[in-house]
C-alpha cells in the first residue's frame, strides 16, 4: 500500500513538473513575443540575415522518410503550441512555418517528382504542378498582404463645422426599382453634415420619369445623360461635369448609408493632404445565395467578409486600399487628375484606385460598416457579378499591370497583383477537382512518387496553411469554405479571365440585379451543369478505384487509397456546390433586417406597451415584449420609434400575435413618414457595428464537419430531384399508357360501329 502511495506521489510530481515546465515555456514565449525590441529595424535585419540560410537549408535538405516524418511532427508541434498564444509576432512565426512547409513541398515536387513515363502523365502532371505553383504564389502573396492589418481608427472632425468641406453624394442607378433606390436616397439625406455643404444626386441611366418626379418631390438632384457608354463609370463621369463639391461620396443605389457615414470617414482627409479616398466595407443585410440556400446566414462569414474584414485592412498598411465602387469618399481634385473614373476595364473602381496610387496619392480603409445593402438574390446573378469582377481584374492585369509602369511601391505592386491573380483560380481549382481521376480512370500518375512520400510532404504543407489561415482569417472566413466558393465559381470565371487576358477589350459591363423574388424553390440545372458533370466523373472514378482495390490484384494499393481520399474530398466540395444551386424561396417584397432597438406599441384605447424590434423592413416590423401584448389581429395601432431625442409614430396593422411576439404591417406612408422611418432604422449610427458579434469563431475540424454535411445535403438534393424526376416520368408514362388504352378502346369501338354500319347497309341493299 505504501509502495502504491509512493508511486502515485511520484507520478503526481512528474505531472506537476511537466505542467510547470509547460507553463514556464508558454510564459517565456509570450515574453519573447511581446518584446519591444522586435520593432527595432536592426533587430529585424539581424533576424532576417540569420534565419534565411537556416530556412533555405530546411527547405532544400534531402531527408529519408523517417526524417521527413520527424521534421513534419516537429513543425506540427510548434504550430499547435504557438496557436495557443496571442500576439501578432506569434502569427508571423506561424506564417514562417507555413511558408517553409509549403516551399519545401514545392521544392520536392520540382526536384523529385517531375519525371513522367508517358505524354499523358506529363500533360496531367505538369498541369497539376502549375496549379500548385499558382496556389503557392497566391498563398505567399496573401500572407504578405494580410500579415499585419493596420486597423485604422476614425479621426474626429474639426468642431467648427464652417471648416467642413462640401460633399456631393452620387447614387447611380440603371434598372433598379424605385422602391430600392428611395431608401438609399432617404438615408443619404439624413447624414449628419451641414445642409448647405451636402447635395444628394440620383444618376439615372434609365431615364425614368418616376425617378425625376421623385427627385423633384424630395428636392434632390436628378442627372441623366444621352448615352449609356461605359456603364456605371460613364454615368459617374457624366455627373462629375455637373457637380462642384470638394469631395464625392458614392453609393450603389441599394447601399443605405448610416447618418454618421461622412463624419466617420471624412476626418482622415484633414490629417493626410495626399489622401485621395477613404473606403468603408460593403455590408449586406440580406443573405447571399450561399447563405440563403445553405442556411448559414449570420452563422458562417459570407464570401465577401474576408476581403472587407481582413484583406482591405492589410492593404491599408501598404497604402494599397482599393476603391470598391460604393460606400467610399473620394477627393474631387484627385479624381479629376486621373481623368475621372476609369473606363478602360469593367472593374472601374479598382482601376481608378490604381491610377491614383500611380499619381502618388494615398488611400485609406476604415473597417467600420457605415452602409448596408442587398446581396445578390440568386446564384445566377451572383455568378454573373463574379464573372464581371474576374474579367475586370484580368483586364487590368493585361492593360495596366501593377508590376509594370511607374508610381507604385513594391508592396503596392504585390497587393494589386495578388488581387488580380486571385481571379485566375478557375483553371487551378478545376485541376485540383479532376487530378485524381487521371490515375483512377486513365492510370496516369500525376505525381511521380510513392503515396507515402506524397503524404509526408503534402500534409505539412496543407495542415500548416489551414492552421495559419484559420488563425489569421478565422473571424472573417471559416476553414474549407474558400474551396466551396471556388468550386462553385471556377468554371464560370475560367473563360472570362483567359479571354480578357488575351483580348482585354472583349466583354461588356453587366448590371447585378437586386430586389428579385423566387416564388418557389427550384433547382438551377443550367448553373449546376458543370458540377454535375464533374460529380458524375468523380463518382465513376471512385467506383473504378474501389473495384481495383477489392476486385483486382493491384500492386499500388497505397496510391489508389490516396487518390480515393482525394476524390472523396472533391465529392464533398461538389456536393456543397450542388446544394448551393438548389434555390430557396424568396417571397418577401422587402428583406427583413434582424435588429433590436427600443420601440413602443400604442393601442387605440390609449394603452401603451414598451417593447423592442426583432426585425424590420420598409413594409413592416416584428416586435417582442417581456409580457404578452393584448392586441387583436387586424387592429390598427401606432408604432413609436426614436431617433436621438425625437420620437416618431407610424400607423400599422397587427398581422401576427403570439403573446410576446407581434408582427405589424405598415399602412400607406407619406414621403416625410418614409424619410423618418428610414432615418430611425436603416440610417441609425449603430445599425451594422455589432452585426456578427454572436457568430462562433472558426474551428477547423468543426468547419470541416459543417462543409461535409453541406456536401451530403447536395447529394440528398440531387437524389430527391432524380427520384422526383423518375416519379414524374413514370406518372407521365402511366398517363400516356392510360391515354393510349382509351384511344385504342375508342378506335376499336369506332371500328365496330363502322363494321355494323357496313353490314346494315349491305342488308338494306339486299332487301331492296
Amino acid at each position: 500500500m505504501n509502495i502504491r502511495r509512493i508511486r502515485y506521489a511520484r507520478l503526481q510530481m512528474r505531472i506537476l513538473g511537466r505542467r510547470k515546465g509547460f507553463v514556464f515555456a508558454v510564459n517565456a514565449v509570450r515574453e519573447l513575443a511581446g518584446w519591444r525590441g522586435w520593432q527595432n529595424p536592426l533587430v529585424q535585419l539581424l533576424v532576417l540575415v540569420v534565419s534565411l540560410p537556416i530556412l533555405w537549408i530546411t527547405v532544400t535538405i534531402p531527408l529519408t522518410a523517417w526524417q521527413q516524418f520527424g521534421l513534419g511532427m516537429l513543425g506540427f508541434a510548434a504550430a499547435f503550441f504557438l496557436r495557443m498564444l496571442p500576439g501578432r509576432y506569434v502569427t508571423q512565426a506561424l506564417i514562417v512555418l507555413s511558408v517553409v512547409a509549403s516551399t519545401r513541398y514545392l521544392y520536392w515536387r520540382l526536384t523529385q517528382t517531375i519525371s513522367f513515363d508517358t505524354w499523358l502523365s506529363g500533360l496531367f502532371g505538369s498541369g497539376l504542378f502549375l496549379a500548385e505553383l499558382y496556389a503557392w504564389i497566391v498563398l505567399v502573396f496573401g500572407y504578405f498582404q494580410t500579415a499585419w492589418p493596420l486597423e485604422r481608427k476614425p479621426v474626429p472632425m474639426d468642431p467648427d463645422t464652417s471648416h467642413w468641406p462640401t460633399v456631393d453624394v452620387l447614387i447611380p442607378t440603371y434598372n433598379e426599382p424605385l422602391k430600392v433606390v428611395r431608401t438609399t436616397v432617404f438615408a443619404a439625406m439624413a447624414m449628419d453634415w451641414p445642409k448647405d455643404k451636402i447635395r444628394v444626386y440620383i444618376l439615372d441611366d434609365g431615364k425614368r420619369e418616376e425617378f425625376r418626379q421623385f427627385a423633384d418631390e424630395i428636392n434632390v438632384g436628378y442627372l441623366t445623360r444621352s448615352t449609356k457608354k461605359h456603364a456605371k463609370a460613364g454615368n459617374l463621369n457624366a455627373a462629375l461635369k455637373h457637380v462642384k463639391g470638394e469631395y464625392v461620396a458614392i453609393f450603389d443605389c441599394d447601399h443605405v448609408p448610416t447618418r454618421t457615414f461622412l463624419q466617420v470617414s471624412m476626418g482622415w482627409f484633414g490629417k493626410d493632404a495626399k489622401l485621395a479616398m477613404v473606403q468603408t466595407p460593403h455590408h449586406f443585410f440580406s443573405p447571399d445565395p450561399f447563405e440563403k440556400n445553405l442556411g448559414t446566414f449570420k452563422k458562417v462569414p459570407n464570401e465577401g467578409e474576408l476581403f472587407y474584414g481582413l484583406v482591405q485592412d492589410g492593404n491599408d498598411l501598404w497604402n494599397a486600399t482599393f476603391f470598391c465602387g460604393s460606400c467610399a469618399v473620394i477627393k474631387r481634385s484627385a479624381l479629376d487628375e486621373v481623368g475621372g473614373v476609369a473606363t478602360e476595364t469593367v472593374t472601374e473602381d479598382a482601376h481608378t484606385a490604381l491610377k491614383m496610387h500611380r499619381k502618388g496619392y494615398s488611400t485609406a480603409f476604415l473597417a467600420i460598416p457605415q452602409a448596408a445593402g442587398f446581396a445578390t438574390e440568386s446564384l445566377g446573378s451572383h455568378v454573373g457579378q463574379r464573372i464581371r469582377w474576374a474579367r475586370g481584374m484580368a483586364q487590368i492585369f493585361r492593360v495596366d499591370n501593377p508590376f509594370l509602369g511607374k508610381g507604385l511601391k513594391f508592396a503596392q505592386r504585390l497587393c494589386y497583383a495578388n488581387a488580380m491573380l486571385h481571379f485566375f483560380y478557375g483553371l487551378p481549382r478545376l485541376v485540383f477537382l479532376s487530378a485524381p481521376l487521371a490515375y483512377l480512370l486513365l492510370g496516369s500518375e500525376v505525381i511521380q512518387a510513392s503515396a507515402l512520400y506524397i503524404a509526408l510532404y503534402a500534409l505539412p504543407h496543407l495542415l500548416h496553411a489551414n492552421l495559419t489561415n484559420s488563425r489569421m482569417q478565422g473571424e472573417f472566413r471559416h476553414s474549407f469554405w474558400a474551396e466551396v466558393y471556388e468550386s462553385v465559381l471556377a468554371w464560370y470565371i475560367l473563360r472570362p479571365t483567359l479571354v480578357a487576358f488575351i483580348n482585354p477589350k472583349f466583354g461588356k459591363f453587366n448590371v447585378t440585379a437586386k430586389g428579385g423574388l423566387n416564388e418557389s424553390e427550384f433547382f438551377d440545372w443550367e448553373i449546376a451543369k458543370p458540377y454535375l458533370i464533374l460529380m458524375g466523373l468523380s463518382l465513376f472514378g471512385f467506383a473504378a478505384g474501389i473495384f481495383r482495390l477489392f476486385w483486382q490484384d493491384a500492386p499500388d494499393v497505397d496510391t489508389i487509397v490516396l487518390n480515393l481520399i482525394w476524390t472523396a474530398y472533391n465529392l464533398m466540395m461538389l456536393g456543397a456546390s450542388i446544394a448551393v444551386a438548389n434555390e430557396a424561396r424568396q417571397v418577401r417584397q422587402s428583406h427583413r433586417v434582424q435588429m433590436k432597438m427600443d420601440a413602443a406599441l400604442r393601442l387605440p384605447n390609449g394603452r401603451s406597451y414598451a417593447c423592442s424590434t426583432s426585425d424590420y423592413s420598409d413594409g413592416g416590423v416584428g416586435l417582442t415584449a417581456s409580457a404578452p401584448i393584448d392586441v387583436v389581429l387586424g387592429e390598427n395601432v401606432k408604432l413609436a420609434l426614436t431617433r436621438g431625442m425625437e420620437e416618431y409614430e407610424f400607423d400599422a396593422k397587427v398581422t401576427l400575435n403570439r403573446g410576446t411576439r407581434v408582427g405589424l404591417q405598415f399602412g400607406p406612408m407619406t414621403t416625410q413618414q418614409s424619410i423618418d422611418f428610414v432615418q430611425c432604422t436603416f440610417a441609425r449610427a449603430d445599425s451594422w457595428v455589432v452585426w456578427g458579434d454572436k457568430r462562433k469563431p472558426d474551428k477547423p475540424l468543426e468547419s470541416l464537419k459543417e462543409v461535409a454535411w453541406m456536401g451530403l445535403s447536395g447529394f440528398k438534393v440531387l437524389g430527391a430531384l432524380l427520384v422526383g424526376s423518375w416519379r414524374e416520368r413514370k406518372a407521365r408514362m402511366q398517363a400516356n399508357f392510360n391515354l393510349g388504352n382509351v384511344r385504342a378502346a375508342l378506335d376499336e369501338r369506332q371500328a365496330k360501329l363502322r363494321a355494323l354500319a357496313t353490314r346494315q347497309g349491305e342488308a338494306g341493299k339486299g332487301a331492296s
